[in-house]
């Protein structure tokens, strides 16, 4: 399965399509949706060491850098964090690490009015799953 996030998922699509929603409820099933288009993360992959520390729940990260654009594989053991995964996957998925450290992560969440709606710790891991891709971001920064 290829992974749709980034190139057919941006997101402006994220934030457009959760326009279209009035309520939080149908917001967050939307969000379990997209979660489910996630390529699927080998069990082989779902090591310690690609665990993201900060997350309530178990979110596994692997980072490729391929012609100067990072790649990630992601999974977690929550359908809404894999959901959470998904749109984070949107704006950072396939591009290079400068356009990754330049993007304006707080505002795409502000558009969509999405920290206030999620509980405390899932906000943390939410902001720790940024936090650890921007840092693998200036990590490739003179890689491409």
């Amino acid at each position: 399965m290829t992974n749709p996030f980034g190139n057919d998922i941006t997101n402006d699509n994220v934030i457009e399509d959760l326009e279209f929603f009035d309520s939080w409820e149908d917001r967050y099933r939307y969000i379990i949706d997209l979660g489910k288009q996630l390529p699927a993360m080998e069990d082989s992959l779902k090591t310690d060491d690609r665990l993201v520390p900060g997350c309530q729940s178990q979110v596994w990260l692997e980072p490729e850098l391929s012609d100067g654009q990072l790649n990630f594989i992601v999974d977690s053991d929550a359908h809404i964090v894999r959901g959470l995964l998904a749109m984070v996957m949107a704006a950072y998925n396939n591009k290079a690490p400068q356009d990754i450290i330049e993007f304006d992560i707080e505002d795409y969440f502000a558009k969509i009015d999405l920290i206030k709606h999620l509980s405390p710790t899932r906000g943390n891991g939410l902001q720790a799953m940024v936090k650890k891709i921007q840092t693998i971001a200036k990590e490739n920064i003179n890689s491409n």
